[in-house]
């Protein structure tokens, strides 16, 4: 959907109410891990392929008990099964809430970053006659500074 002009703000209660909402999401996961790059790695991935052979499994394990061994833990299979499927069905509302985030801050960061650079053209303009703006030239200046002093990828051979 197409955006004409970021027009929102949120109260401090409102910010609060948010943070106090993640917070009831992440005590209501207390079983939530962080694994490593590697461990990650080597763990058996389960993708959206993988689901039906996971569910076929579990209701020919659950069918079939006899074939398997009696060390073979049905229910916890059948258990990690229906929280990798609710897990799946959460992450998605939470990607797409993510990604509304994510491209909202990039529409108001854009909009924020063309009004500045509009002011900055104005300091510059206005230094030039106006008594004390030229040292708040200098200091938006500074954010460009890093930028000029940069090699181009031309120049840096890359």
């Amino acid at each position: 959907m197409s955006y004409q002009n970021m027009a929102a703000a949120l109260t401090p209660q409102d910010i609060q109410e948010i943070k106090v909402a993640l917070q009831t999401v992440q005590k209501k996961l207390p079983f939530l891990i962080t694994l490593s790059t590697q461990e990650r790695r080597k763990l058996v991935k389960m993708g959206d392929k993988s689901l039906a052979f996971v569910n076929n499994s579990v209701t020919a394990a659950q069918s079939n008990r006899e074939i398997l061994p009696a060390t073979f833990d049905v229910e916890e299979l059948v258990r990690d099964y229906q929280l990798a499927t609710t897990l799946t069905e959460l992450l998605i509302s939470m990607q797409q809430i993510t990604e509304q985030v994510d491209d909202t801050l990039l529409a108001v960061g854009s909009e924020a970053m063309t009004g500045s650079l509009t002011v900055y053209d104005y300091v510059k303009t206005a230094s030039k006659k106006t008594p004390g703006l030229k040292i708040v030239a200098e200091q938006l200046g500074e954010r460009f500074k890093a930028i000029k002093g940069r090699p181009t990828k031309a120049a840096s051979g890359s």
